[in-house]
Order: C-alpha cells, then structure tokens, then sequence
C-alpha cells in the first residue's frame, strides 16, 4: 500500500507501521526529516511544505495521514494569557474538506482538541480529535505518558516514544517536539483499521462482480 505521512516529525505515528508498505514522509523541518530518515530507512523522505505536497500528490496514494501544526488550536496556548492573540490556522479544515471531497483512499487527520467547537464534527479519542473518512476503533490501545513538566520531560518522552533527540540541531524545543508525537499504538491501530475496512470493501466490489 502507498502511504503519505504528513508533518511527519520523528513518525511517531508510524513507529510500528512495519515495512511492507510504499510511504512517503513530508517533514519542512530538515533536522527531523534527517533524524526520521534515520529511523525509517526504508521511507522516502521530502523535506517540504507538508499542505502543499498534499495538494499535488494525493492521488498517488491509498492511504494518507496528516497531522498539521497545533498551537493556533490548542487549548493550552489560549488559556495562557500572556500568549500573542492569532487567528486559528485554517489549513487544517482545508485538508479535512480537500480530503473527504477529492481522495479516493482513506484518510484520517489528527489534531488537537481545540478551544473553540471544532468547525468540522470529529472523532474524539482520548486527547485528540481524529477526521476520517472510516470509524475508528473506540479504544486506540494508545498508551498514556505520565510525565508532567520539569527537567527531566524530554528524557522521559523519549523513553515513552522510543526516540532519541540528543542529535536533534533544529530550532524547535525538544520537549515540543517530544509532546506533538502521536503515540505509536494509537497509530498502528488506526492504519490497521483502515487496512480493514479497504479489504472489506475490496471484498464487496468482487460480489457484485
């Protein structure tokens, strides 16, 4: 199957994807599209604008994953008041509406929960909100970090994600970048999910044939 991961980070969503599957990581910050190459030699890796790659390759998958940036969204951020007042970044609707009107595959994109009512119905599972275009399993057998904030954050979060940032030269803070992973079980069972409604559906098409 052909897979588009996008925003990919340090895939933390597909740590546990196998490699039996054609996937392609779109990741514009090059110190992590380095440090995911290195975890996932296998995937092919665009260093880019994760929105617009979208735009010009959707076609060419079976299944795609997006995970736009959060802050704009997050409830965290608007609770503190000392944070600038932005408006909400709006690609994450263009994806989810670009994606359910055009895209023939599956598709799920993820997001945080956020401080307004979403624009878009979602489907909530635990601290995320999920838009796809199949049901997800109630319980995504995601595991729950028990780390708080301090000192010692970054190093429990690489521990819990399995990952290692002490390489990591980019500008982003490493406990930012730790907290944005999607937990690798919540993600395996989500490609699994749609693995199986596409068979189902597969299955469906040859009866009537």
């Amino acid at each position: 199957m052909k897979i588009l991961n996008l925003y990919a980070c340090l895939g933390g969503n597909r740590y546990k994807w196998g490699d039996d599957h054609e996937i392609t990581a779109v990741e514009w910050d090059t110190e992590l599209a380095r440090m995911y190459q290195e975890r996932f030699p296998n995937d092919k890796v665009v260093v880019g604008d994760a929105h617009k790659y979208l735009l010009d390759h959707y076609n060419e998958y079976d299944f795609i994953w997006s995970s736009p940036p959060c802050p704009t969204h997050s409830r965290v951020r608007f609770a503190n008041t000392k944070a600038e007042r932005v408006y909400p970044e709006m690609s994450l609707y263009q994806e989810i509406i670009f994606l359910d009107t055009h895209f023939k595959g599956k598709y799920v994109v993820e997001n945080v929960i956020p401080y307004y009512k979403p624009l878009i119905e979602a489907q909530k599972r635990g601290r995320h909100l999920y838009w796809a275009n199949f049901n997800l399993p109630q319980n995504l057998s995601d595991r729950k970090a028990k780390v708080g904030s301090g000192t010692n954050e970054v190093s429990k979060l690489c521990d819990f994600h399995d990952i290692d940032l002490s390489t990591y030269k980019g500008k982003q803070r490493k406990d930012k970048v730790a907290r944005n992973l999607v937990d690798y079980e919540a993600g395996k069972t989500i490609l699994d999910m749609a693995i199986i409604v596409m068979d189902q559906e597969k299955l469906e098409q040859t009866k009537l044939f």
